[in-house]
C-alpha cells in the first residue's frame, strides 16, 4: 500500500507494474490472509495502525481477485483500465503534437513491441498493453535470475524510455500541468 501510493503519485508504469507483482505474490501466497501478513504485511516496519491499513489493502485486493475470478491469471479491471486510460492519453499525444519527444520514442519502442506481439498470445493487444507485458516479463526473468542478452536489454531499454516518458506526461496531464 505504501509503496503503491508512491508509485501512483510519480510513476504510472511503475504503479501498474508493482500491482501486478503484487497480485502474482498474493497467487503465490494462495491468498492465505496468515501468509499475506507474515510475508507481505511484516516487512514493513511501520506503526500498528498503518500495519492494519496495510493488511486491509492487501486483504481487499484479494478479495478483488477473486471477484473478478483472476486468482489464476489476469488482472484486476481496474488495473486494465489504468491501462486503457493509458493507450488513449497515447493516441491523444501521438496525434496532437504536443510533445515532439514522444512520438519518437514509440517509433523506437515499435519494434520490439511489435515482435513482443508476434511471440504473444495476447496478438489483439494495443500497443500499450503489449508494452507493459514485455516489461513485466523482463521483471519475471530478473526475479528467476535468468540471463537477459544485451540485444534483449537494450529493446526493453527502448519500451522503458517510451513507457516512463508516457506515464510522467500522464501525471502532468492529471494534475493539469500538461494540455494535449
Amino acid at each position: 500500500m505504501l509503496i503503491a501510493k508512491e508509485k501512483r503519485q510519480t510513476n504510472m508504469a511503475e504503479y501498474i507494474l508493482y500491482l501486478w507483482q503484487v497480485e502474482d505474490l498474493l497467487r503465490a501466497l494462495n491468498f492465505d490472509p496468515d501468509q499475506i501478513g507474515k510475508t507481505l504485511v511484516a516487512r514493513f516496519d511501520v506503526d500498528h495502525d498503518t500495519r492494519l491499513e496495510i493488511y486491509d489493502w492487501y486483504k481487499n485486493l484479494a478479495s478483488m481477485m477473486e471477484k473478478e475470478r483472476v486468482t489464476k491469471s489476469g488482472h484486476l479491471q481496474f488495473i486494465l483500465n489504468l491501462i486503457d486510460d493509458l493507450n488513449r492519453f497515447h493516441m491523444q499525444l501521438l496525434q496532437s503534437g504536443k510533445d515532439p519527444q514522444y512520438p519518437t520514442l514509440f517509433q523506437l519502442a515499435k519494434p520490439v513491441i511489435n515482435e513482443f506481439k508476434l511471440k504473444s498470445t495476447d496478438t489483439d493487444e494495443h500497443d500499450i498493453r503489449m508494452a507493459f507485458q514485455a516489461l513485466y516479463s523482463i521483471i519475471l526473468l530478473r526475479l528467476q535470475k535468468k540471463e537477459i542478452s544485451p540485444s534483449t536489454q537494450t529493446a526493453i531499454d527502448h519500451i522503458s524510455r517510451m513507457m516512463g516518458h508516457l506515464s510522467a506526461r500522464y501525471l502532468q496531464h492529471e494534475k493539469g500541468k500538461f494540455e494535449i
